[in-house]
């Protein structure tokens, strides 16, 4: 019972303390409540600014400022808009062959690329993609 009367007071002890706080800042004139301005990105230039973990030239964000590349691959914009577990085995057979073409760095351009053009990538190719673009990022941050 004790530790409970105890526990208590320190709440109080600090809900009267961001009380009184609060209370001087404003008697201060400090009422205006803090705004954080969102970093501008300048998504037109080709270049790295070296201020984020990946380049943005190879973030999807970057998808919007930018018209798709093709790695010969338009046959597959037949797929766009459609459901990722909707492919059929010989479908999924025709991305894992244009995927496995597409050299090693231009593989995750390739992926933002179907994402531009509205085409998912099947659920049967998702993990096995997703764990070779991943190992060549760490390639390449590592290299």
């Amino acid at each position: 019972m004790q530790s409970l009367f105890l526990f208590t007071g320190i709440i109080l002890f600090f809900i009267l303390a961001l009380t009184i706080s609060n209370y001087l800042q404003r008697k201060k004139g400090n009422d205006k409540p803090r705004e954080a301005t969102p970093p501008a990105l300048d998504l037109g230039g080709s270049g790295c600014c070296g201020a984020h973990e990946v380049c943005e030239r190879d973030s999807l964000i970057a998808a919007f400022a930018e018209k798709p590349e093709y790695f010969d691959d338009e046959e597959l914009d037949q797929y766009a808009y459609r459901d990722s577990d909707g492919y059929a085995a010989n479908e999924i057979d025709e991305f894992r062959e244009i995927f496995y073409s597409v050299l090693d760095q231009e593989k995750p351009r390739w992926v933002r690329s179907l994402c531009m053009r509205g085409i998912s990538l099947p659920d049967q190719l998702k993990d096995e993609v997703l764990m070779i673009v991943n190992e060549l990022r760490t390639e390449k941050m590592h290299a």
